[in-house]
């Protein structure tokens, strides 16, 4: 996330000017398909160094996790074997980088503002995390904001 603390004015938070680093993926058919950065845990990792070490490699940027966001469980199948897939979500904080799309699982990379979040999400769990995210987001920008944080540019 890169905006937090600038998006406050007074007591109002202003989402369009939050913003999140998202990726895309061709699907089978061609179509890209948007979502959060993920990735497998390594041996003896804990899930925050997961979810920093993830959305680098995925994205370019460098986080730091500043929230937990929920989690979201599934089932698919892989060259005919059934395996079921545990994913916990954060929130990160923007610390530096550049978007690229170097990794080579990952098509597309863009910043989204939180306002389109949702609608630019292409699975249903990852969208209901969103509402958790927009829902969140105005206490934890006013926090960043009383802090006096502020995105590094």
């Amino acid at each position: 996330m890169s905006g937090l603390a600038e998006a406050v004015d007074g007591d109002q938070v202003d989402l369009s000017r939050i913003y999140v680093a998202l990726i895309g993926r061709l699907d089978r058919r061609g179509r890209l398909l948007w979502s959060m950065p993920k990735g497998h845990v390594e041996n003896g990792e804990d899930k925050n160094v997961t979810a920093e070490r993830e959305v680098w490699e995925e994205t370019g940027i460098h986080g730091k996790v500043f929230a937990d966001l929920g989690m979201i469980d599934y089932w698919f199948v892989s060259e005919g074997v059934r395996i079921h897939k545990t994913v916990h979500h954060h929130l990160l904080r923007f610390v530096d980088g550049v978007l690229n799309d170097e990794d080579p699982e990952v098509t597309e990379v863009s910043w989204i503002p939180v306002s389109e979040l949702i609608e630019h999400l292409a699975y249903a769990d990852e969208r209901k995390l969103a509402r958790i995210a927009h829902d969140l987001l105005p206490d934890l920008a006013r926090k960043e904001a009383a802090a006096g944080k502020a995105t590094p540019r």
